[in-house]
């Protein structure tokens, strides 16, 4: 027997392998499978399944599991095809379609009947409204879309994905003062959801909409009186609104509270307030907890002020940032330039990140199966091979030379849209372990502005913090060169004059093996 391709034709399976007498019996295989999922093992998941499938061509339940695992190695045309071939033998099973719903949605596919007809399998599931939003959206229909949301907001207001969802499609949308009503006449209508009104606190507060956010907050600590989240989030709340008077007095009053909002609330603090040192055990013992990739910036900052030589073994002397020419053609970048412009539908950029003047899209850019977008993939992961292989050894507990080295998986991908003076504040990625820019498009030369216009600088911190560090390395960007860099590094752009400045980006997932 062999597996199908995207297209439902017969291929042999990717491993080569074949049912022998020693093969164990096809039940047998599909339990080791399963149990390799649970794992996150979903390459030994596939080899299992492709010799179970060699035995039994019949099983959905088979064909489903072997979608999930192609999925999970972002194998998604390969996934899709053995999703469509689970709901051929079982045309009812809800999970398949639900899976075909949401692949084709990952895949930048119209998943409109797809997600309507899983809707109607499992009505009500709040994963498949978020599928049937993105679908709606990606069509243009976004008004469409946040009233698929908002119905079922009206019968389950607690639901906080939908309601993040909404108040985002309303701001990139370009609607910055009505935004999060969603929010407001939920906590009307449950008054007793802390839950709630914490995650409407925190959606204004990352807009940095201060008067609102302290609102919320009073009407909250009114209502349940004293809870140990209070103190914490006003404590972030006025050292982040520059009220460090009261920002003093609270994060004395929450010492010793193991929360990670308090923790990067202080050790912001610190460095706006000339204390880099008293930041630096926060810091450290943050390395020790799933957000280390938060701390690791932080911590390079500290160490930069300090003159610590631990700055330099962080990021690299030279930093670890590095451009190379792609090789794609010019043909090929005035074709993924039209496609990623008609991409940028929105009219703001998402609240919580970095970009300026522009937009950013949306869905994974490299789980599409567009056929330029596969091409320029599969030279850019050329590339980022080459990156990988000539880092220095591996360095136990460091973020960028640690982790092992032989498997490339993304952990987002996306194209930035920047017009007019447009620019990216100083960020990082905590969920990288590289980063990247990708030059699609610029400006001509004479639009471009005065060198650094446009240009990416590396280890500059953000301006709110105030600390007049310099970068320590800037690239020029130009079309075809690829930026490679690590994902706990600080970067941002200069704004540039007039035109376009278009790029491709994305962040390489920490390997596991």
């Amino acid at each position: 027997m062999q597996m199908l391709d995207a297209a439902g034709a017969r291929r042999k399976p990717a491993t080569g392998a074949e049912v022998t007498d020693q093969t164990p019996a096809a039940d047998v295989l599909y339990q080791e499978a399963h149990d390799a999922m649970g794992r996150r093992d979903a390459r030994g998941a596939i080899d299992l399944l492709e010799l179970m499938l060699q035995q039994v061509d019949e099983n959905a339940h088979a064909w489903r599991l072997y979608g999930f695992a192609l999925r999970e190695e972002q194998r998604m045309g390969d996934a899709l095809a053995a999703f469509r071939r689970a709901e051929m033998l079982a045309p009812e099973d809800a999970l398949t379609a639900t899976a075909i719903a949401q692949t084709e949605v990952q895949c930048g596919l119209t998943a409109l009947k797809s997600a309507r007809r899983a809707l109607a399998l499992t009505p009500s599931s709040p994963s498949l409204i978020l599928t049937l939003a993105s679908a709606l959206s990606a069509e243009g229909r976004k008004d469409d879309a946040i009233d698929a949301l908002a119905a079922e907001l009206e019968r389950n207001p607690s639901w906080l994905e939908g309601q993040y969802r909404v108040a985002e499609m309303r701001w990139t949308d370009g609607d910055q003062l009505n935004y999060a009503r969603g929010y407001e006449a939920a906590a009307l209508r449950e008054p007793q959801n802390l839950r709630l009104r914490l995650a409407w606190f925190r959606f204004v507060a990352q807009a940095r909409d201060w008067p609102a956010a302290r609102r919320i907050l009073a009407d909250a600590e009114r209502m349940f009186g004293a809870q140990t989240v209070f103190p914490v989030a006003r404590a972030y709340l006025a050292a982040e609104s520059g009220e460090y008077a009261q920002a003093e007095t609270l994060f004395r009053q929450t010492e010793g509270l193991n929360d990670e909002v308090r923790d990067l609330a202080w050790i912001r603090y610190c460095l706006r307030t000339q204390r880099a040192a008293a930041a630096e055990p926060t810091a450290l013992r943050l390395l020790r907890t799933p957000s280390a990739n938060l701390a690791w910036p932080y911590l390079s900052l500290i160490w930069r002020i300090a003159g610590d030589p631990r700055a330099e073994w962080l990021d690299g002397a030279p930093p670890f940032v590095r451009a190379m020419e792609v090789g794609i053609s010019a043909a090929d970048l005035e074709e993924l330039a039209e496609l990623l412009r008609g991409l940028h539908t929105a009219k703001s950029p998402y609240i919580e990140q970095s970009v300026r003047g522009g937009t950013q899209t949306e869905r994974p850019l490299f789980f599409r199966t567009d056929p330029i977008i596969e091409r320029t993939k599969a030279r850019i992961s050329e590339a980022v091979r080459e990156y990988i292989d000539l880092l220095p050894p591996r360095v136990a507990g460091h973020p960028l030379l640690g982790p092992p080295r032989n498997q490339v998986l993304y952990a987002g991908s996306w194209s930035v849209r920047l017009l007019q003076q447009g620019y990216n504040v100083a960020h990082t990625h905590p969920l990288g372990w590289l980063s990247s820019a990708f030059y699609v498009s610029l400006p001509a030369k004479d639009d471009m502005g005065k060198p650094p216009a446009g240009w990416i600088r590396f280890g500059a911190p953000p301006a709110d913090l105030g600390l007049g560090l310099a970068p320590y390395a800037q690239v020029e960007p130009r079309v075809g060169r690829l930026v490679l860099f690590p994902s706990t590094m600080w970067h941002d752009t200069v704004p540039f004059a007039a035109g376009e400045r278009l790029v491709l980006a994305f962040d390489v997932r920490t390997p596991s093996r």
